[in-house]
């Protein structure tokens, strides 16, 4: 199964990647979002040449050469880049078996349970109550999280008082048996943020995301140590000695890497591994409609420490109008609170031609 050509599809915030195999064998991927025609020069440069015309059968192989050769550019691009290579090589695995990708994990397609994530700050406290209420009683939703702080906002809100209103305003407004959540972005101080966590308890919260700033490890310890809620962090990370480090100092009570930050599925699954045996759940970063949260809903629906429900993005086009028409159909269909991890073979999604057509291409092919 030689890879015998590698194709890139690109605007401003997405690229899918297209693996061709000699045998004309074919795999979907895609590189992690957001200056995502940066990411596609660094997968041309840094990637495709140590991969072309190489044995596609060893996932991990591949990652591990391309790591290796360029192992003097380490950091988030090169692992942005290799998400794209990695997720095409899965999908091409499990369309060459005919078989989902979760099944090639050991788990099996079925119902998953979402929480709505909101990604606003810029909406007030009685309008966030307002909209997640609705689609608390539209969509059956169990579990919802918002945003307190402002991101990297050195203890400064992002308008005064609105942390302490927002919080017992959604949280009161949803009521009683829904899970909830808030995420501040490296908002916090540690005294800042057990000040919040203290209202977040009072206040029926479970869950306290990325209080301090998400590489100051220590610091997030110690907010760790003073709370009895889940403090959660590492959506950024993708380095596996900080995973690691991470990990042995328990900064945190569950773990969130984002499979496209972290440079693919494999290595997610490396984090995961450390993770189940220190005894942490993996709840996954996975904040748009783009395809990391369908690789994220097979991940889930296969490791044995998979948190309790998968983050689903609830902004529409007037917050992610990039997002929209990338697939074809509505592979992120709720039901119940609830989507669907698809049987069909590789990850079960079909990119939207239209999409396709519009998009910068590229092309590597073995000569």
């Amino acid at each position: 199964m030689k890879i015998a050509q590698l194709e890139t599809f690109t605007d401003e915030f997405v690229c899918f990647v297209k693996v061709t195999t000699d045998s004309g064998a074919v795999g979907w991927g895609q590189t992690s979002t957001y200056n995502a025609d940066i990411t596609a020069t660094v997968f041309h440069r840094q990637v495709v040449p140590w991969v072309l015309g190489r044995d596609g059968t060893d996932i991990q192989a591949l990652i591990d050469r391309v790591e290796e050769k360029e192992h003097k550019y380490p950091g988030s691009y090169r692992c942005r880049a290799l998400a794209g290579l990695d997720t095409a090589l899965w999908d091409l695995h499990g369309r060459s078996a005919g078989k989902p990708v979760v099944e090639l994990l050991g788990g099996k397609p079925g119902r998953l349970r979402a929480y709505a994530s909101s990604m606003k700050r810029d909406i007030t406290p009685q309008d966030e109550a307002r909209r997640l209420v609705a689609l608390r009683d539209r969509d059956g939703f169990t579990a919802f999280k918002w945003r307190v702080a402002a991101e990297c906002g050195r203890d400064v809100d992002e308008w005064p008082g609105r942390t302490e209103e927002i919080v017992p305003a959604v949280s009161r407004a949803l009521g009683d048996g829904i899970d909830k959540l808030v995420d501040a972005n490296s908002g916090y101080s540690p005294p800042r943020a057990i000040e919040v966590g203290r209202l977040l308890e009072q206040e029926g919260i479970g869950h306290f995301e990325e209080p301090c700033p998400y590489w100051q490890l220590e610091q997030t310890k110690i907010v760790t140590e003073a709370l009895s809620l889940d403090v959660t962090g590492g959506e950024q990370d993708w380095d596996l000695a900080t995973w690691q480090r991470m990990i042995d100092l328990r900064a945190v009570d569950i773990v969130q890497p984002d499979v496209m930050y972290m440079g693919g599925l494999t290595r997610t699954l490396t984090v995961a591994r450390m993770a189940e045996h220190a005894g942490l759940p993996v709840t996954p970063h996975s904040a748009n409609l783009s395809l990391v949260t369908m690789c994220t809903m097979h991940l889930l629906g296969a490791i044995p420490n998979a948190g309790k429900y998968l983050e689903f993005s609830i902004e529409g086009a007037d917050y992610y109008p990039w997002q929209q028409d990338l697939f074809l159909g509505d592979p992120y269909r709720v039901v119940d609170g609830h989507v669907t991890i698809p049987a069909e073979p590789g990850w079960g999604v079909e990119i939207n031609p239209q999409w396709l057509a519009r998009a910068a291409y590229r092309s590597a092919t073995l000569e």
